[in-house]
């Protein structure tokens, strides 16, 4: 630091003690009372956070503008999506020059046809400093278009309707709802939605209702009486079902079905729940395709069932035998062809199977590390599939492939402007040893010129929790970090599902540690092998990514150079205990139920938070948003808090709470690159790069 910086004192929060006990063991949060939102104190003292995190970045301001100006310089401000066909119509979205916000489209019949604006979002959100608006929902006379607005970022929205033939408004308006996730029925005046408790945000009901009539009118149709299910709701591609989804993360899974036709029928069950029994479905013509992992299939294999026997296991037909080293992630079905989505050595492939002829083949992408997926597709009868690709130096890129003739068309990459050239940077595929011997696959790119001599700084990524695979994906705004010499790697540790679904269970409950110890089992391949050295080495990682950074801040402190932790989840004891908090009952599963103790004395064993010590610590930069609803606010701010009471190092220990935003940060596309510029700031400082 600078002399200036040395003089500038941090915040310091008071010590008020809260004192838990449970199991004989007792804990003791000095920083409790910081979760009081409404207390001017706490506003006080996160102000103040946010004022000196400003102080100690001052000499990196001009930098910090120069990074936002240059992330949006590569960005073609005046862009659309590649338009899907959905019934008489193709849909897309747009923005404008200098639209912060999409502007939802259609057009009637073909892609030449005059544009008719559905929603102008950039008008919605005016004099709201948040705002995100869902893509509308369809009525099946395609007339009527619903849609979930968000003000606050708490992820509660209400549920509104727009007449697309006179451009009006419906006085209709269902509050805390779950966004995107409505289902017309056939009749174009019956939707269905989902309620949310306003206080846990946990979906727990789904409600038939009518437009046109009072809220009050609205019929409840399912409610989950377990609170450690998840809620989803759809209307299924064949159209002929609304379905109805209990997910227990990774445990157990039920289906409650609604013939669309029929929206004042009672749902009924494809398959009553039963504890380790996950199942996911897609109809087709009279029978159900059904992705499964019943009797022991842990990868999942394929089934089918006719629909009028869906309920007995007898019937269920195999069509595709359980793989142990291929993962079956997805199914999408056609009137002539069933698409697969499966994950073998860590990549994803896309299997083509011919309905009536069962001959199959798989797509080819002739990249070392990549991401590819079926995108969009709501015509039932057609022979075109419409994919995703991106790689880590290859943009976004859409493709329509014909799956009889096996010719794919490039419909749209995602154009980066200033002269981007993919031929400049190069990616690789490594594997680094685990501690038990298992190989972690490492994603990473670079610009080419990169000195592998441990000079070079390199940023690590990873996520590592709830079966969520990080796969490598192109970013315009990352080009900032490799044009300054950067290395950019994802480690692909356990708790995801890039190895297959035993790689997630060996990330969860009383494996978690697996996926502390194989991030800084990775660092060390890094460091060993020359791509980089502590001296220069980062790490990244938000949400459940971010307790990822705050156990390997304890664990090894030494490795880095500086983390980058956001929206951490570092309090995991304290949350799990609290039923109040939203997601805490829905998460046991992933982390455990501390009010058993094998599970209680494991989490305290490993939560950020609980292991705090007088110790050296990196360069820290922790981000959080006041109203953030996945995890609250003040986990990070009692964390900065005990750390700086703590540490017994002079290295840099910055929070930055956004005081207006949620778990996703900014909503407008360009403030968001605000805040990645803040974190890029962060990492160029601590190297002594200002440029």
């Amino acid at each position: 630091m600078s002399k200036h910086q040395n003089t500038i004192q941090p915040p310091k929060a008071p010590k008020i003690s809260h004192r838990f006990e449970l199991h004989k063991d007792v804990r003791t949060d000095d920083y409790y009372w910081l979760r009081e939102r409404e207390n001017p104190e706490v506003i006080n003292y996160l102000n103040a956070e946010n004022t000196y995190t400003e102080a100690i970045l001052a000499p990196v301001k001009e930098l910090r503008e120069k990074l936002f100006v240059e992330m949006k310089s590569r960005i073609k401000e005046q862009d659309e999506s590649v338009p899907y066909k959905a019934g008489n119509y193709y849909y897309y979205y747009r923005y404008e020059q200098g639209g912060e916000y999409p502007i939802y489209c259609r057009k009637y019949g073909a892609l030449d046809a005059a544009e008719e604006i559905m929603l102008n979002v950039n008008e919605l959100a005016e004099g709201h400093s948040y705002y995100n608006a869902t893509f509308p929902e369809m009525a099946d006379n395609e007339e009527i278009a619903a849609f979930g607005e968000d003000t606050v970022s708490r992820r509660l929205y209400t549920l509104k309707f727009k007449n697309l033939k006179t451009g009006a408004f419906y006085p209709d308006a269902i509050p805390d709802t779950e966004g995107g996730n409505y289902a017309w029925t056939a009749d174009n005046q019956t939707i269905f939605y989902i309620r949310k408790h306003t206080d846990t945000l946990l979906g727990f009901q789904v409600w038939r209702h009518r437009l046109g009539t009072d809220v009050s009118e609205d019929v409840l149709t399912y409610e989950e009486s377990d609170d450690q299910f998840y809620l989803g709701l759809y209307r299924m591609k064949s159209k002929k079902f609304i379905a109805i989804v209990s997910d227990q993360n990774g445990v157990s899974t039920e289906y409650q079905l609604i013939k669309a036709d029929e929206p004042a029928s009672q749902c009924v069950s494809f398959l009553p729940r039963s504890r380790g029994h996950e199942y996911y479905i897609e109809h087709f013509e009279s029978a159900f395709y059904v992705r499964t992992n019943l009797g022991g299939a842990t990868n999942f294999k394929l089934m089918s069932v006719a629909e009028t026997d869906h309920s007995d296991l007898i019937q269920w037909r195999e069509l595709i035998a359980h793989r142990s080293d291929v993962y079956l992630e997805g199914i999408e079905a056609f009137k002539h062809h069933l698409v697969l989505q499966e994950r073998g050595e860590g990549l994803l492939k896309i299997r083509i199977i011919d309905q009536k002829t069962h001959a199959e083949h798989y797509l080819n992408f002739g990249e070392p590390a990549y991401t590819a997926s079926p995108g969009n597709n709501p015509d039932f009868n057609t022979t075109i599939l419409r994919y995703g690709y991106t790689s880590l130096t290859t943009p976004a890129s859409t493709f329509d492939y014909d799956m009889d003739s096996r010719e794919r068309v490039l419909l749209k990459q995602q154009e980066v402007l200033g002269g981007f050239d993919k031929e400049e940077y190069q990616t690789e595929r490594l594997f680094a040893p685990a501690r038990d011997g298992v190989l972690i696959p490492i994603s990473i790119v670079y610009k080419k010129g990169f000195q592998k001599d441990g000079s070079a700084p390199l940023l690590q990524y990873s996520y590592g929790s709830y079966g969520y695979s990080m796969d490598p994906t192109f970013s315009g705004v990352r080009l900032s970090l490799l044009d300054r010499g950067f290395a950019f790697a994802i480690t692909h540790i356990r708790g995801g599902h890039e190895m297959g679904r035993l790689w997630y269970e060996n990330g969860k409950m009383l494996h978690k540690k697996n996926t502390f110890t194989d991030f800084i089992d990775c660092s060390q391949y890094l460091i060993q092998t020359k791509w980089t050295s502590p001296e220069s080495l980062f790490a990244m990682g938000g949400s459940a990514g971010g307790l990822l950074m705050g156990a390997v801040a304890n664990m090894a402190p030494q490795l880095y150079k500086g983390i980058v932790a956001q929206v951490p989840f570092v309090d995991v004891v304290t949350t799990m205990l609290d039923e109040s908090i939203p997601l805490t009952t829905g998460e046991y599963e992933e982390w455990g139920n501390p009010n058993e103790k094998i599970y209680y004395d494991y989490m305290k064993s490993y939560s950020p938070y609980d292991n705090v010590v007088a110790q050296g610590y990196p360069n820290m930069l922790i981000t959080t948003g006041l109203h953030d609803s996945q995890v609250q606010y003040w986990e990070p701010a009692k964390w900065i808090a005990k750390l700086r009471e703590f540490k017994t190092d002079d290295h840099q220990l910055l929070l930055h709470c956004d005081m207006e935003a949620g778990h996703g940060g900014a909503s407008g596309r360009f403030k968001r690159l605000k805040d990645i510029a803040l974190e890029y700031a962060f990492m160029l400082n601590l190297l002594g790069t200002r440029e």
